[in-house]
């Protein structure tokens, strides 16, 4: 696969995340990229305990911030051509999504998570 360069729009995959952003950085095993829309909100929970709500640390998992730069495995990022959303309403957007299907879903797992997700409603001031 061809490198991509800098000032590149793609679309990265972060823990469990998935972003859309522009690369600032090439380095050896990573492309930096610059956070300017949410694809998919991050899963809540124990991530060594998947989809399980009685673990020890349930952990909140928030979405990166726009303009956030992080590290992203060079292997989890793709060139991305489409228009690049506004940030906010990416944001409402996938965490909407989430909370849908995690009602559908109805498990203490998906409880648990909708609790989180709807505390992170609040924080983001959507």
């Amino acid at each position: 696969m061809e490198e991509l360069q800098i000032g590149s729009t793609v679309t990265g995959i972060y823990k469990t995340g998935k972003y859309i952003g522009e690369v600032t950085a090439v380095r050896p095993e990573h492309y930096l990229v610059k956070v300017l829309a949410v694809l998919k909100h991050p899963t809540q929970g124990d991530l060594h305990h998947v989809k399980e709500a009685d673990v020890p640390f349930f952990q909140e998992r928030r979405a990166l911030a726009f303009r956030e730069q992080t590290n992203v495995p060079k292997q989890m990022v793709k060139p991305y051509d489409g228009e690049v959303p506004d940030y906010k309403e990416s944001l409402r957007t996938a965490l909407h999504k989430q909370m849908q299907d995690l009602t559908e879903n109805g498990t203490p797992w998906a409880e648990r998570s909708l609790q989180c997700l709807r505390a992170l409603e609040q924080d983001y001031r959507l």
